[in-house]
């Protein structure tokens, strides 16, 4: 009995998937829009940059801001 549930949620599960799947306008991504007015694509340096380089560089600066600020108060207190 315990197969066959899970076949059927399994079931049920890529069903659903297929059709969010076949339901979704990315087709209609290519038809542009009245007033649609893309920039410049971005260069590969540009994109990493961005996407990559961006965050991890935010996330050291906050990590180390949390650590100066912690670091600091914990002198104070010995």
């Amino acid at each position: 009995m315990d197969k066959k549930n899970a076949l059927r949620a399994g079931a049920v599960a890529a069903g659903t998937t297929l059709m969010m799947l076949l339901m979704s306008p990315a087709a209609s991504a290519l038809t542009r829009d009245d007033g649609d007015d893309p920039g410049p694509g971005l260069s590969a340096a540009e994109t990493v940059g961005l996407f990559v380089v961006l965050p991890i560089g935010l996330f050291v600066l906050i990590a180390g801001l949390v650590m100066v600020l912690d670091k600091s108060r914990k002198q104070q207190q010995s």
